[in-house]
């Protein structure tokens, strides 16, 4: 491991996606970009007349959701181009502008809502009866008037469009604090050779064998963020108010329904989820109580729960290794599926390795009409491996989408989006652990499967009732301060992981350092996306070719229909806890599996 990041033009030029595919070059964007903001603009021609008649409400759709589509494209392109290297300015303007575009659009269609909410159903049919075309346009209309009582007039809805740039503001200046202001410590590794700690390593020196390098790692990481606690929780404060002021805007009960219902999902799914994990801890509580046992320690601490439980074995992946490895292990969904995967490895899909500036972490993104686009930091730990099929998922689940839905079906919600990625997990450790060559291997793939599933079923349903809980406290009033966060984080801490975790007051500083909290009840949807996946993923695995297609069907589906009924046609009914009861239930059976391999 080397002492400082490469410079991005010191990569070799396979390891970069190319965003060249989606225009060939910057001039193209600031063509395209003038042109699309001079749509945008024309827009405003429509109001007088939208909803006139059933062919004039057609063309108009049509012709906005071009506009969409074009500005969808200009944002997936500098947001990318941006991520590259988040110190670039260039590309830090080109994604405010391609923002900025986006908030225009917003503003010149914030007629279109109410013109057709005033229009009303029965209208609505009566057009549709007239002009076949716009049946098209049925699932579409029926969102809308799904959520009428929600909707304001032009005006208001104006002001809201508006205030866009603003609310958003919160996540761009945690961006920037995060990925390129921040400069975390030089730390000594396991051989005393001082090395950049940065968000790329952190999770790899937590899995050091000597636990001084995992102490330091962990403390050198947020040590950061202590200094500067106040800052981070004014601007996730700012970030929840944001949330509430849409909500009661909009004139829902809670920011936490107004998020759930634009997937026409009741608040009951997410208390269910809550819930049935905080019925369900005593499995990760014997889970920890087995690793300080194993690991030999008087207390186990934060950083030392992803230290793998059998030393002896080493599993690390080169890049062109985990390609074959997770194209063996998606057989199960056909040919056709691993014939896309293959074409994403060699055809410009994948931005693989970590350079200076680079955004932290990875990610699926792309627009219509272009292949996705994947982002990693890619290093060779087994975390990685699960990371780029993860990835790979979101990938594939919008390939589909985009080859079988229109544009504007094309926008799968992110309730279903999770699915599509931990099934491919759940896929790889089944493959993985009946290729296991030895007893220690098995032992090492069913603890990094319980380590995966303590991250995003237990940590994210942690995440999610966090989250429930400082929305709740700037609903009633308050503001929220370090102080304030450090005492709920601490809390829950000691809730989901019970006596068997020592708790350093460094962890208190945690919520700091996580991006989704900005993503306005995001969280909750990894461990829900999860269970379905798991359930899913059984099917495939206990009945073959026709499971596999009825799971490419819900691939196929986008935005087509509501998440819910897209994952009961697949035969998944997440309103049910039985769902999330089971993946607990795979948990236990998988922890069992590893006492008795002991």
């Amino acid at each position: 491991m080397s002492k400082e990041l490469k410079d991005r033009n010191s990569i070799s030029d396979q390891y970069k996606w190319n965003l060249d595919h989606i225009y060939a070059d910057d001039n193209s964007f600031e063509i395209e970009l003038q042109k699309v903001l001079q749509k945008i603009e024309a827009i405003k021609n429509y109001k007088n007349d939208f909803c006139e008649d059933g062919e004039k409400l057609y063309n108009a759709l049509n012709e906005i959701i071009k506009v969409e589509e074009k500005t969808s494209r200009l944002y997936a392109y500098a947001h990318m181009k941006y991520d590259q290297n988040t110190k670039n300015e260039k590309y830090q303007n080109y994604k405010n502008k391609a923002m900025t575009a986006y908030n225009n659009l917003n503003n010149s269609t914030s007629f279109m809502l109410p013109a057709i909410i005033e229009l009303g159903e029965e209208k609505l049919k009566e057009y549709i009866k007239e002009n076949e075309e716009l049946s098209f346009y049925e699932h579409f209309f029926d969102n809308i008037m799904r959520q009428k009582d929600h909707y304001l007039s032009a005006d208001e809805e104006k002001i809201l469009a508006l205030a866009g740039e603003v609310t958003q503001s919160s996540e761009n200046i945690f961006s920037m604090l995060n990925n390129a202001d921040l400069e975390f410590p030089l730390i000594e590794d396991e051989n005393g050779e001082e090395i950049r700690l940065t968000h790329g390593r952190y999770i790899d020196l937590l899995k050091n064998e000597d636990r001084e390098v995992r102490k330091e790692a962990f403390n050198g990481m947020h040590g950061e963020y202590e200094k500067l606690d106040n800052t981070f929780a004014a601007v996730l404060d700012s970030s929840v108010k944001g949330d509430i002021f849409y909500a009661r805007a909009r004139k829902y009960e809670s920011s936490l329904e107004a998020s759930l219902d634009d997937d026409n999902i009741s608040v009951d799914v997410y208390d269910n989820l809550i819930n049935s994990i905080s019925d369900n801890l005593a499995p990760l509580h014997e889970y920890m109580e087995l690793k300080k046992e194993m690991l030999e320690l008087d207390e186990l601490h934060i950083y030392d729960t992803y230290t793998p439980l059998i030393k002896e074995i080493d599993l690390k992946f080169e890049y062109e290794e985990s390609k074959d490895i997770i194209k063996k292990a998606l057989q199960p969904l056909g040919e056709d599926y691993v014939s896309i995967v293959d074409k994403a490895f060699n055809s410009g899909w994948i931005d693989v390795y970590e350079n200076k500036g680079k955004r932290s972490g990875a990610y699926s993104s792309g627009c219509y009409g272009v292949h996705p686009f994947i982002l990693m930091n890619y290093t060779k730990d087994i975390s990685n491996l699960f990371t780029l099929i993860h990835e790979m998922g979101h990938a594939l689940h919008s390939y589909y989408t985009n080859k079988n839905q229109p544009y504007i079906y094309s926008k799968y919600k992110i309730f279903v989006a999770e699915v599509a990625s931990t099934l491919n997990e759940n896929l790889l450790v089944d493959y993985m652990l009946n290729n296991a060559e030895s007893r220690e291997e098995k032992l090492y793939l069913l603890n990094y499967f319980l380590e995966g599933f303590r991250g995003t079923v237990y940590r994210q349903t942690m995440f999610a009732e966090f989250e429930k809980l400082i929305h709740q406290e700037v609903e009633k009033g308050a503001g929220l301060t370090s102080q304030s966060m450090q005492q709920k984080y601490n809390n829950l801490n000691k809730k989901y992981f019970g006596d068997q975790l020592a708790i350093d007051k460094k962890l208190d500083y945690e919520w700091a350092r996580i991006p989704h909290f900005y993503y306005n009840f995001y969280v909750y949807k990894y461990a829900t996306g999860y269970s379905a996946a798991t359930a899913l993923a059984e099917k495939i695995k206990n009945e073959g070719g026709e499971a596999a297609e009825r799971y490419l069907d819900f691939l196929r589906a986008g935005g087509s229909d509501y998440p819910l009924n897209i994952l009961k046609n697949a035969g998944v009914n997440m309103e049910k806890p039985l769902v999330i009861e089971n993946a607990v239930d795979k948990f236990s059976r998988y922890l069992k599996k590893l006492k008795d391999l002991i």
